[in-house]
């Protein structure tokens, strides 16, 4: 960020940016409930009282940022690479689809057979975002509208294969339960007999807790948000990934093979995704149901990583701060009767004071030439003086010529006026 024209640039950290937009996010969001007739202390109150009150609502906070974190990575990813993974969504989509369909339909042991499906789903959102990368890189399809274009078509096969006969549950629109043998909730069954429901009573804060689908998902997506990290900064892959990010050309002259990369980039892209949506149905919902719309989750992510600076920690905080404003503002229209609506609001002045220092750059560059404009018109003031200046010499030069021929011509007629 620049501070003022004519003196030294000085950048800001992103940290302080993001905790600053956080802010403004914050007042926009009040400003607007106060503008509805709500009172913004008391709504923001609500909100935190529903993420922080109670053991439950911690855990379901938790639950909510999972698949946010994910599809952040997902998008970050592609965006360290040069790409811009729109296509987060669909692939979460499939992943949940192929994640629900191994774990409903396929018998395995326990453990086991979560990690099936959970690589089931990464594996075919893996293939859908490699998809994308390979018409960009045969035929030069721009990434984004290839993969908005595969969104759609994620969705609806995720109906068409929802609603065969045989997948889809009875009086239902929505695939078969994955089995417990794939469920990756912590204790899914633990203490439901006659003396764990006794032990519950006794131990209420543990019973809070355990009432939850809190699962495995928030551990495996920090443990994918570090292997992202080792990936671009520690491995032989990342540096060449990010090499044609930089710069393809540079990338392709250095020996690096751009379209592959390209492919591989997005198939890591679809691949975190994908974990997004296993996790999701494994943890979770436990199904795959038939969609009216997008979910949001993919979409969402871009919002996270845009917050998170592109970087495997800020997408962790900002997902956990995403699922925090979703789950407690789903507390205001129970308190307050507000509409949730105001959550999107402030998760949108986030992200737009968030990009704001990027554009303070350029607006920056534009008051200074605006000043340069300033002082143009400064030296322009002093090039007129100094051609009035010079105008002045010329007319002087210009006088003492005409007095000198004058003179001369006087002196000529008395000179002739002698000789006659």
């Amino acid at each position: 960020m620049v501070t003022s024209p004519g003196k030294e640039r000085r950048r800001v950290s992103p940290l302080v940016v993001t905790l600053l937009s956080v802010m403004m996010g914050f007042v926009v969001g009040g400003l607007f409930l106060a503008a509805a007739g709500y009172d913004p202390f008391r709504a923001f109150s609500v909100v935190l009282k529903g993420i922080f009150s109670r053991p439950s609502y911690m855990a379901y906070t938790v639950i909510y940022a999972t698949p946010l974190i994910l599809t952040g990575l997902s998008v970050a990813f592609a965006f360290r690479t040069g790409l811009f993974n729109i296509g987060a969504e669909g692939q979460f989509i499939l992943g949940a689809l192929a994640a629900a369909l191994t774990g409903a339909f396929v018998e395995l042991p326990p453990l086991v057979h979560a990690v099936v499906a959970a690589v089931a789903g990464m594996t075919a959102a893996a293939l859908w975002g490699a998809l994308a990368g390979f018409l960009k890189a045969r035929w030069g399809v721009n990434e984004v509208i290839g993969t908005i274009m595969l969104n759609w078509i994620a969705l609806y096969s995720n109906n068409f294969m929802v609603t065969r006969p045989g997948i889809t549950r009875a009086a239902a629109t929505a695939t078969e339960f994955v089995r417990d043998s794939a469920r990756i909730e912590f204790f899914p069954l633990w203490k439901t007999g006659e003396a764990g429901l006794a032990w519950r009573a006794a131990n209420p804060l543990w019973s809070d807790v355990l009432r939850t689908p809190f699962n495995a998902g928030i551990f495996l997506a920090l443990g994918l948000a570090f292997l992202c990290w080792w990936i671009l900064n520690r491995t032989v892959l990342g540096y060449e990934l990010r090499a044609v990010g930089f710069n393809p050309a540079c990338a392709e002259y250095g020996g690096i093979d751009v379209k592959r990369n390209v492919v591989r980039s997005m198939a890591i892209a679809g691949a975190l995704a994908g974990a997004a949506g296993a996790f999701h149905v494994l943890g979770w919902t436990r199904q795959a149901a038939e969609l009216a719309a997008m979910e949001g989750f993919g979409f969402d992510g871009i919002a996270v990583a845009l917050i998170g600076n592109n970087t495997p920690l800020g997408c962790v905080l900002s997902g956990l701060l995403f699922g925090a404003l979703k789950y407690g503002g789903s507390k205001l229209q129970f308190a307050l009767r507000a509409p949730t609506e105001v959550v999107n609001i402030v998760m949108g002045a986030i992200v737009f004071f968030v990009a704001m220092p990027r554009l303070a750059p350029l607006l920056a560059e534009r008051w200074r030439r605006r000043k340069g404009g300033e002082g143009g018109s400064a030296s322009g003031g002093q090039e007129k003086e100094r051609k009035e200046s010079t105008d002045d010499a010329i007319s002087e030069a210009t006088t003492d010529v005409g007095a000198t021929e004058a003179e001369t011509t006087s002196t000529g007629e008395e000179e002739r006026g002698h000789v006659s």
